[in-house]
């Protein structure tokens, strides 16, 4: 199989490099230096000369804040891309995954969210990842839109390395306690999408992935720092005490049932892959 993948430099699209190394696929990467999925024509000589059988779009415009103001080419990448490429998968006959975010719900349940609850974004973000779920599910009958939240890595920029650098700077700091999520090792979401991807006579259509159990981000950070052992002082701080130009989702708890069922996958608790991915970037295995 012929799997594309975009915005291979990313967190997620690094994780499925390892998975490369032993898989029976022919994984080809790019990012936009090799395929700019914002230009139709590209992507479908792209898939004609490749002979695409499976897409997965890890490309996206994820600097939540500045797309407040950066609108045109949030759009552009995160709507007009995963239009370009379902359009092309349809062509193709090609499955297309589509990774989306907890960013489309407005955090105001109380109860962890499930495939069929209406998507309300509350950020120029979310509104641009919602509105490319409506058109890859409209434009290809073998889609899968696979939403994720709080994703972490030992590649690449993200919270887990930004407390770890924090935490070996300062004696306190403070860290938002009142918005509830799930963290997501991208290792483990990358073994997740093969599975699907992989999968014969799947039921196609919206999917919920992170991993098992619920954590504010002043407990994500805590977990962060004692297994790292690292001890600074850990202040919880309201969101109003903390103003960002986009609004965050105070509850980002997603339901897994659906997911589990389908394709039989085994969740793992978001403190042990935690504990996995800082036991690599201890031994040094991944430094950028």
């Amino acid at each position: 199989m012929n799997i594309l993948v975009t915005g291979a430099n990313g967190q997620l699209g690094n994780e499925l490099r390892l998975l490369d190394q032993t898989s029976t696929h022919n994984f080809i990467f790019t990012d936009v230096a090799e395929l700019d999925i914002c230009n139709a024509e590209h992507v479908n000589r792209f898939f004609e000369t490749n002979a695409i059988n499976a897409c997965i779009n890890c490309a996206a415009y994820t600097a939540v804040d500045k797309a407040e103001t950066d609108q045109e080419l949030a759009y552009a990448i995160n709507v007009i891309g995963p239009e370009n490429l379902a359009k092309a998968c349809a062509i193709h006959n090609a499955v297309m995954l589509q990774v989306s975010t907890d960013f489309v719900f407005d955090g105001n349940a109380s109860v962890p969210y499930t495939e069929d609850i209406p998507v309300t974004p509350l950020s120029i973000y979310g509104q641009t990842k919602a509105d490319a779920e409506q058109l890859v599910l409209a434009l290809n009958p073998k889609t899968f839109v696979l939403r994720t939240a709080w994703l972490y890595s030992s590649f690449g920029g993200n919270f887990v390395k930004t407390m770890l650098r924090l935490g070996a700077e300062r004696s306190e700091l403070g860290v938002i306690f009142d918005q509830v999520g799930t963290p997501t090792y991208a290792r483990d979401l990358a073994n997740a999408i093969l599975v699907m991807i992989e999968k014969e006579n799947s039921e196609y259509g919206i999917y919920h992935y992170s991993n098992e159990g619920v954590a504010s981000w002043f407990d994500f950070a805590k977990a962060i720092f004692e297994l790292g052992n690292l001890s600074p002082k850990v202040k919880p701080l309201r969101t109003e005490n903390y103003p960002t130009p986009a609004k965050r989702p105070h509850f980002s708890v997603m339901d897994k049932q659906k997911i589990r069922k389908e394709f039989g996958l085994e969740i793992p608790y978001w403190r042990e892959s935690l504990k996995e991915c800082l036991s690599l970037l201890v031994e040094g295995e991944i430094k950028n």
